[in-house]
């Protein structure tokens, strides 16, 4: 079959983990910029009006969802680095059949074919 990880070599096996790396590398970049949008919002009703505030808390809350999600994709990111260390990355965790290679190189934290994942 054209397009799946039968076995991975060694150039196959760098390049993901460099995208792997990569991505882990975007989402720290993003942490910190992030950081100063979750900090606590101060009532201060001289400097900021009620609906400033109101922006201010639902702007923190965003970035908290974002923070969790990238939190999330961090560890999804790392699992993916643990089942190319143990080969068994590209293989169904469901089914134990190929992933296919394109979606692996869309999303490398995939751990599922697609009819496993479609459902």
């Amino acid at each position: 079959m054209i397009g799946v990880v039968t076995v991975m070599n060694e150039t196959e096996t760098n390049k993901f983990r460099a995208l792997i790396q990569a991505r882990l590398d975007a989402l720290e970049r993003e942490d910190a910029r992030g950081k100063d949008a979750q900090s606590v919002v101060t009532l201060d009703q001289q400097s900021v009006g009620r609906l400033s505030r109101m922006d201010a808390l639902q702007s923190q809350s965003m970035a908290k969802g974002l923070q969790a999600r990238r939190n999330a994709q961090r560890v999804a990111l790392k699992q993916a680095l643990s089942r190319l260390d143990s080969a068994e990355f590209g293989s169904c965790l469901d089914c134990g059949d190929d992933i296919a290679l394109k979606r692996l190189e869309f999303d490398p934290s995939a751990f599922k074919c697609i009819s496993c994942a479609s459902g």
